[in-house]
Parts: C-alpha cells; sequence; structure tokens
C-alpha cells in the first residue's frame, strides 16, 4: 500500500488484536515458515476480514437529506 491514508492507518492498528489473537492460538513461537496452508488461510481471512469491516464502518455516512427524490 503506498501512502494510507488516515482512515487506513488506523484500520491497520485496529486490525493488529485480532491478528494478535490467531498468531498467539497457533503458537508465538512457531515460525511462520512452518505454518499450515489453513493457518496461513486463517491468518489472511482475519487481517483482510477485520481490515475491511474497520474500513466500512469509518467511511461516511450518507446525510439522510441526500438520499431523498429532489420532487
Amino acid at each position: 500500500m503506498i501512502d494510507p491514508t488516515d482512515i487506513e492507518k488506523q484500520c491497520m492498528e485496529r486490525t493488529l488484536q485480532p491478528l494478535g489473537e490467531v498468531v498467539a492460538e497457533i503458537g508465538m513461537h512457531k515460525p511462520l515458515a512452518e505454518y499450515t496452508r489453513a493457518e496461513v488461510l486463517t491468518l489472511i481471512e482475519v487481517v483482510v476480514g477485520n481490515y475491511r469491516m474497520f474500513l466500512i464502518q469509518n467511511q461516511p455516512q450518507p446525510r439522510h437529506e441526500d438520499t431523498e427524490i429532489p420532487f
């Protein structure tokens, strides 16, 4: 990611805790090269899923008057 926005940086920060929980569950001292395919896919799912969720939660919400039909 080149020049992440402030919101993207916040999303990355908020993804650290769920990532840490998965790594702790797998084993903190297990080298990444020894992770199983399923463990790697779980890491990807947790990081991408949480990042997207946090990003969506931080998007500006449309104002109700902007969504009304103007006639």
